[in-house]
């Protein structure tokens, strides 16, 4: 499955803030600054308080994964980007040809994060459908994904929880151990 940029790299950055906050480590501009670099997001430093700010921001954007009914999943995405009241305009910069940017680069970069991923859930589940916005069925897991197969079937968040739980399962049919084979992502 193919995204744009920012249905496929915002999507990501938003499940990467989702999943940097289970680990109960608060979010630091040192910490976060390399994550939204990673997806090509990041346009300056960022402060204290704003690095608190995203990380509100991915505790909400977390409830835009998983299975279940689409329609509340609709209405987070939706509230999502009212919050964000981004204001999309074409430019060209950087000898690229003409694209959307999502927010005003005055407003700062957590209104860039907040309109960017918001709006890349929205792409994701208008083009794409709700359930490719995906959480780990591995129990012990948890952590969330953007479902880009072909065939949209996704259930874990990788490989390595993949065949965890599936030796868990064996493990139980054959009596032995009731325990996950490991808990490394």
């Amino acid at each position: 499955m193919q995204f744009t940029h920012y249905g496929g790299e915002a999507a990501l950055l938003a499940v990467d803030l989702v999943n940097a906050t289970t680990t109960g480590t608060p979010f630091t501009p040192g910490t976060l600054e390399p994550l939204l670099a990673a997806r090509g997001t990041a346009r300056r430093s960022l402060t204290a308080g704003e690095a608190a700010e995203v990380e509100a921001w991915s505790h909400r954007l977390a409830a835009c994964f998983g299975p279940g009914d689409p329609e509340p999943r609709r209405e987070t995405v939706n509230g999502l980007l009212a919050e964000a009241a981004s204001k999309p305009y074409i430019t060209v910069h950087d000898g690229h040809a003409p694209h959307l940017h999502y927010a005003d680069p005055a407003l700062g970069p957590v209104a860039h994060i907040r309109a960017v991923t918001a709006a890349a859930l929205a792409h994701v589940i208008c083009f794409a459908g709700h359930t490719r916005l995906g959480r780990c069925a591995r129990t012990r897991c948890g952590l969330v994904f953007v479902d880009t197969s072909r065939n949209g079937r996704r259930a874990y968040c990788s490989v390595r929880c993949a065949n965890n739980d599936a030796v868990a399962r064996h493990r139980r049919r054959d009596g032995g151990a009731d325990s996950d084979p490991g808990d490394n992502r």
